[in-house]
């Protein structure tokens, strides 16, 4: 009997600690991007490495989300994570400021498409673009193309494959009141921007194919909005947001933000940053603080459900 439970205990998948990640330089893990390394039999985890540490006398100073590295995690299971260090991003083609990266494979190549902000800045007021880039070993990374989506103003891309062939990018145009917008492409390199997917204001955008059809979820600052397709152009919003309320486990108690999503066969895995606002800390900086956090989603009627109090059991494997 002992044999036996030793056995169903080392053969269970492994539980998600709360909170799933959270960065040991800076602590302020925000935007995440998950992909599986093959090579390595680990998870990756991507992220925009805020400094949320940064001694800053005016309130309104926000330096401390400017002049950011791109960090990284590695995980065997999915559920426990180590820091990897900073991504080793060329400053050639980018900038001081590195934000949202979306990495994916496609072939036999790594893509990695960052948000590059062109200095270090106290306010929201600069230029930001995206920029391409591309690598064989998640390690090095080599200089691409800027991105030509006729706006100064863009970031936070997501791509998938479209399975007629060629590519969608869907990114946030702030000159266009923060929409959501898509851009086509036939080789990743050249894009054609087609229309919004979403008008209303919002950012971090990320869409992925799950449950027979395309999902598209992105950060409206009160929650996530998600929209669902047939078709991956054509959408129809479910009504709310998920994750829009406080949750109650400590260090999960705000809103969620700018989502990225793991799919692994009939289940899916949302992961999410939240600010420390919540946490009560005498430090008056302590909100700026942000980490990351992991659900699983459920799907009922054609509508995607969470439950973020819930414990999670996770059960990765590579696509």
């Amino acid at each position: 009997m002992l044999a036996a439970l030793a056995l169903l205990l080392a053969s269970s998948d492994p539980v998600a600690p709360v909170p799933l990640f959270r960065d040991p330089v800076h602590d302020g893990a925000a935007d995440a991007s998950t992909v599986y390394d093959a090579a390595t039999r680990e998870w990756v985890l991507f992220y925009t490495n805020r400094r949320a540490d940064l001694k800053l006398t005016d309130p309104k100073d926000v330096s401390w989300v400017h002049g950011t590295a791109i960090g990284v995690a590695r995980s065997k299971d999915g559920a426990a994570w180590r820091y990897g260090g900073t991504a080793a991003i060329p400053a050639s083609c980018t900038g001081a400021t590195l934000w949202a990266p979306e990495v994916q494979r496609f072939g036999d190549t790594w893509h990695m498409w960052l948000t590059v902000v062109p200095g270090v800045f106290k306010d929201w007021n600069a230029p930001r673009f995206l920029v391409h880039l591309t690598s064989r070993d998640l390690k090095t990374w080599e200089c691409g193309e800027r991105l030509d989506l006729g706006s100064d103003r863009v970031i936070d891309a997501s791509v998938v494959a479209l399975p007629g062939g060629g590519y969608r990018l869907w990114f946030n145009d702030e000159r266009a009141g923060k929409a959501i917008r898509y851009a086509d492409s036939p080789d990743l390199k050249r894009w054609t921007v087609k229309g919004t997917a979403v008008s209303t204001p919002g950012e971090g955008p990320k869409a992925f194919r799950w449950k027979r059809r395309w999902w598209l979820i992105s950060d409206a600052w009160k929650g996530l909005l998600v929209q669902s397709s047939t078709d991956a152009t054509n959408w129809t919003a479910q009504p709310g947001h998920l994750l829009g309320e406080a949750g109650t486990r400590p260090t999960d108690r705000a809103k969620a933000q700018h989502p990225d999503v793991i799919v692994a066969g009939e289940r899916a895995y949302l992961i999410y940053f939240v600010h420390q606002s919540g946490e009560g800390a005498a430090d008056p900086n302590w909100a700026r603080r942000s980490l990351l956090q992991i659900a699983e989603l459920k799907e009922e009627g054609g509508a995607i459900r969470v439950d973020r109090s819930a414990p999670v059991t996770v059960r990765l494997k590579p696509n």
